[in-house]
């Protein structure tokens, strides 16, 4: 991994924690702010918040993308099917 690629990936993960943090501070704010109003504690009130469903859904995504699917998985893949014989074509 030359420099360039790995700037990239630390900025990639930059932002992903960023995005996580910011994710957990509003789900924060949410979570208490219902128990401020309604006195219930409890995992059933993130299940009304559309916004964290979906920044949820958006930030898994970013983590498969970005861990599981990484440079080095690409380069793997790659490897793999450069070093597959090709069948010749028959006319």
């Amino acid at each position: 991994m030359n420099y360039n690629q790995a700037y990239k990936r630390v900025a990639q993960l930059k932002r992903f924690y960023k995005s996580l943090t910011g994710f957990g501070i509003v789900a924060l704010i949410i979570f208490f702010t219902n128990f401020f109003k309604k006195g219930i504690l409890g995992i059933t009130e993130f299940n009304v918040s559309l916004i964290l469903t979906i920044w949820g859904i958006v930030l898994i995504i970013k983590s498969v993308k970005l861990f599981l699917f990484n440079s080095a998985w690409e380069r793997k893949v790659l490897e793999h099917e450069m070093r597959k014989t090709k069948d010749p074509i028959n006319f």
